[in-house]
């Protein structure tokens, strides 16, 4: 399968296996749901949902079994996106050409999203019925892990700014803020 087709054809499903699960778990405040949608589906590689699957291709497992998990994963994704754009990170005022979430809905808002995504990515595995109670288990503490270390790879990297650190410490920055998740991924 060309590279090409694989995120193209990830996006889709996972798109609409997002939006599903926003509008299954996050019905009310609208703004919120919003914010949640607005990031979401706002376009993107979809690489790690793309990995998850391209893995378990190689396991022979079925891609409707992977589905809720690999949006599971790109919700973990997007929070982390969402908060490291506040003013308190980044500051950053765009986001694949759009606004960002705080810009178009306020930063209490994004907070909120983010938040909310976080906690609905858990919720998305715990009730997906295509998986046994075991295997959800063992994804949900692979995730909680890897959003883990992704949290703390976000503070390794503030309080590197403007100090010179060695490779190694960079490393480990990114082992954790991007390669945690990546790596869950697979």
């Amino acid at each position: 399968m060309e590279l090409n087709d694989l995120f193209s054809e990830t996006s889709a499903a996972v798109d609409a296996e997002l939006e599903a699960i926003v509008d299954e778990f996050a019905r009310e405040p609208e703004k919120l749901r919003a914010a949640m949608k607005w990031s979401l589906l706002g376009g993107g590689k979809r690489f790690r949902p793309a990995l998850t699957f391209a893995v378990g291709r190689g396991f022979d497992a079925p891609r409707e079994a992977l589905l809720r998990s690999a949006a599971a994963i790109e919700m973990i994704h997007t929070y982390s996106l969402i908060h490291d754009d506040l003013p308190s990170m980044d500051d950053d005022e765009l986001r694949r050409g759009r606004a960002t979430c705080h810009v178009k809905f306020g930063e209490a808002t994004a907070i909120l999203a983010g938040d909310a995504l976080q906690a609905i990515a858990f919720i998305a595995i715990d009730n997906d019925d295509r998986l046994t109670s075991d295997l959800r288990l063992a994804v949900i503490a692979v995730l909680a892990d890897a959003a883990a270390k992704m949290v703390a790879g976000q503070q390794m990297d503030l309080e590197a700014e403007g100090v010179t650190i060695d490779v190694e410490h960079l490393e480990t920055i990114h082992r954790n803020k991007t390669g945690a998740l990546i790596t869950a991924s697979a």
